[in-house]
């Protein structure tokens, strides 16, 4: 580009003339351009010489607002995007925090009652159709701040499909909606709906946990006693509202509880039962016929009725989940509650006789309240939004936000997630260039971003993703995690240079040889062979039932290498893409400048492809 101007000499006689000033805004780009012209020996697409003066081709607001939804959506669009640039990004929140919730159970109920009356024999409903809810309602919908918190609540108060729980799909939905429907409530209650809830009673079993009887060798069940504080509220060990371990005289981490401690809180989680008991299904059955008793153990049938002749007449500790309602809230059998007091791990007694779920709430308030929970959750709650590595600063500002939002009020989470995307670190360059910056993007949010931030069309105009696949290429799908430590645990340091700097990247856990290769599968399905998700309720080629990425949304522009570099860039990277990633673009890309209509569609394809393969997509910052 040749300019009129000696641009160097300007450059420095602007800067030797504010040395002692303040910051200067009169530079190029910045708008200032009268009496400059400039020309440059070529142009491409929307990229004029002009721009270089007049400041129009400059996009870092935008590329701000777009890491800013990378952080604060589970993907996000053009549109959505401009609006977060053209409100702002706290105004942007305030406006998030008025968006109606959107749950997983109505959607998933509606979903079922659709299948059934086309097949009365079909199983379920099971996980097949939470997946297929939870991506309607997330591809669908306006509430996009609310959704991403509530998945990244749901990887740390966790439950998964990998337990019976699979099977009952009105479970998952209902325990998933804890997290969208207080995801700008209050940590308390989600700890509360969480401990009382039929999904997390199953799956760490303290529902139906009864109170101690020596003589029969029963003792409480410790596991829930051993994750909610372990997971949920306090951790391992002391620490400081920053989140750095407190030490002993000797250096060494404080724990905060131990096995009798355990003991101690697992007597308080008894006496929990499902709190209503489903209709009878009278199902007519064939002699000999078999129903089940409480106990899941077979029990004869009425061979007169032909139907079954066992059924509860309403709650009662011992009912089998299997005749409970799953979407019902625990409730107590004081006389399965263990008696007598119950000393929490800093002496603290609690004792309310006969009142069992009085008990339970005293627990989880005095784990809410004691002063590791802040930092505990703070830290954790950034990793799943913003960066794997927060400095302790960052942490204790956030902590500091839990603990008082302000007004007196303990884990408000509408302070929280302020505290958190608002943050310097998350917001400024020089948090961007820390070396600790960014994170590794867990596979699953790849999936959303992509389908998110790209138009979709689809065969039914529906979004029934089953996921399997996926969740086969890269062992990831929401509430399908291995255990309950969720996929990764907050502390997973992958052998190298990562853990040479003492630093942690959780995701990688996920990223192996099996993980990254089907990875790179998936993109090619989802971009070169046209199918970013489907149902098992259609049949291929005579009834589809898939979504795809609409790329007509690129035609103005995918005949020009950079301006779909560029687009690409805003969409998927942020603007971080490299020089190298952007020179292999536009090696693979421009020979591929053919005239009819399906040659471009190829070239967009081929870059969606490799954009989203590229460190520079998969590590964000």
């Amino acid at each position: 580009m040749k300019f009129k101007i000696n641009v160097s000499i300007l450059f420095y006689c602007l800067i030797a003339g504010n040395l002692l000033a303040q910051p200067y805004m009169d530079y190029i780009g910045g708008g200032h351009n009268k009496g400059i012209t400039i020309t440059a020996s070529s142009s491409s697409g929307a990229s004029t010489a002009q721009k270089t003066m007049d400041g129009s081709g400059m996009n870092d607001n935008l590329m701000a607002a777009s890491r800013f939804l990378g952080q604060a959506t589970l993907g996000a669009n053009s549109s959505a995007i401009n609006s977060a640039l053209n409100m702002g990004f706290e105004p942007w929140i305030d406006d998030q925090f008025t968006k109606a919730p959107n749950n997983i159970l109505p959607t998933m109920n509606s979903i079922w009652s659709q299948i059934e009356a086309l097949d009365p024999e079909a199983f379920g409903p099971y996980a097949l159709h939470f997946n297929y809810a939870w991506w309607q309602v997330n591809m669908t919908n306006q509430d996009l701040l609310r959704q991403k918190v509530a998945y990244g609540l749901s990887q740390v108060l966790v439950t998964s499909i990998n337990s019976d729980l699979r099977d009952w799909g009105e479970c998952l939905s209902s325990y998933y909606d804890i997290f969208i429907n207080n995801a700008f409530g209050n940590y308390k209650d989600i700890l509360l709906q969480v401990t009382k809830h039929p999904a997390m009673g199953y799956y760490l079993s303290h529902l139906n946990n009864p109170k101690t009887d020596l003589e029969n060798n029963i003792r409480p069940d410790e596991n829930y006693a051993r994750e909610i504080m372990q997971l949920f509220t306090i951790g391992l060990y002391q620490l400081n509202q920053n989140g750095t371990r407190v030490l002993d005289g000797n250096g060494n981490p404080i724990p905060t509880y131990d096995n009798d401690d355990i003991k101690e809180m697992a007597k308080i989680f008894t006496g929990l039962h499902g709190g209503v008991v489903l209709p009878c299904p009278d199902i007519p059955l064939p002699p000999p016929c078999i129903c089940y008793d409480s106990n899941n153990s077979p029990a004869f049938c009425d061979t007169l009725s032909m139907t079954c002749c066992w059924w509860p007449s309403g709650p009662e500790f011992g009912n089998s989940m299997y005749v409970l309602d799953k979407t019902a809230p625990m409730i107590m059998s004081n006389d399965f509650h263990e008696p007598g007091p119950k000393t929490m791990p800093d002496g603290t007694i609690i004792h309310l006789p006969n009142n069992g779920m009085g008990e339970i709430n005293a627990a989880v308030n005095w784990l809410f309240n004691h002063p590791n929970t802040a930092p505990f959750i703070s830290y954790r709650l950034i990793q799943r939004l913003v960066k794997s590595n927060p400095s302790p600063a960052y942490v204790g500002r956030v902590a500091a936000k839990f603990a008082n939002n302000g007004q007196g009020v303990r884990g408000d989470m509408k302070a929280v997630i302020k505290a958190i995307l608002l943050d310097e670190e998350a917001r400024s360059a020089q948090g961007y260039l820390a070396e600790s910056a960014g994170k590794l993007r867990e596979p699953f949010l790849r999936y959303t971003h992509l389908a998110k931030a790209i138009p979709t069309t689809t065969d039914k105009g529906r979004y029934w993703n089953n996921g399997y696949n996926f969740l086969n290429s890269t062992r990831q799908h929401v509430m399908a995690s291995p255990t309950v430590f969720n996929f990764y645990l907050p502390d997973f340091q992958p052998i190298g240079d990562i853990s040479g700097a003492d630093l942690v990247a959780p995701e990688f856990k996920l990223h192996n040889t099996a993980s990254s290769i089907g990875y790179i599968n998936e993109v090619h399905g989802w971009t070169i062979w046209d199918g970013l998700m489907y149902s098992w309720e259609g049949s291929w080629p005579e009834d589809p039932d898939n979504a795809y990425l609409q790329l007509s949304y690129f035609e103005n522009i995918n005949s020009d290498t950079e301006s779909l570099i560029n687009e690409l860039d805003l969409l998927l990277t942020h603007g971080q893409l490299s020089d190298e990633t952007r020179q292999i673009l536009r090696t693979a890309l421009n020979p591929m400048n053919w005239g009819w209509d399906n040659g471009l569609k190829y070239r967009t394809r081929l870059a969606i492809y490799l954009v989203m393969i590229s460190p520079d997509y998969n590590c964000v910052k």
